[in-house]
């Protein structure tokens, strides 16, 4: 069943707009932005088109630049995870980050969903004002990483006792 894309939503508050037209995304600035971040350092820019491509996106701008983004990878029924969530550095401050999540969530096609998830190293403050919280259970969730992908992150926090006794020196 084809998804109906014809219909895009749009947002305004004084001189900033949110639209979930593909159309509009600025891919260039898109991946300038997130080839910069802890979560997708030096991500090629192909990839960031197809994630766009294959998701719900919501991007922000200030007349016709766009400045901001979110993105939500779903199926538009019972499951959500929202990513890659930004507004650039010079308009931070403003509220705009607030009013781009609740945009996010009163999308019509995110209503109902049983999940809608994310995750964030530093804004959980953000996210718990619209409702988002920790796992319940979170040790009945897995993830797949493939061969050889590395988190810097991770491996500069690795702790090598848990390797025993076998581990390098």
């Amino acid at each position: 069943m084809p998804l109906d894309t014809a219909t895009h939503l749009e947002f305004r508050h004084g001189e900033f707009l949110i639209s979930t037209d593909p159309a509009r995304l600025d891919v260039a600035a898109i991946h300038a932005f997130l080839s910069r971040t802890d979560w997708a350092k030096g991500v090629a820019r192909e990839l960031v088109e197809r994630s766009l491509r294959h998701s719900l996106c919501f991007g922000m701008y200030h007349q016709g630049r766009q400045i901001g983004l979110a993105r939500v990878i779903t199926d538009r029924a019972t499951f959500g995870y929202l990513a890659d969530v930004y507004v650039l550095e010079e308009y931070r401050g403003r509220g705009l980050g607030k009013w781009l999540v609740r945009c996010v969530l009163a999308h019509p096609e995110l209503q109902g969903l049983r999940s809608l998830r994310l995750a964030t190293r530093d804004a959980h403050g953000l996210y718990r004002q619209f409702g988002f919280t920790a796992l319940k259970h979170p040790q009945d969730h897995l993830e797949r990483r493939p061969p050889g992908w590395e988190d810097d992150n991770e491996k500069e926090n690795e702790d090598d006792s848990r390797l025993g006794p076998h581990a390098p020196a």
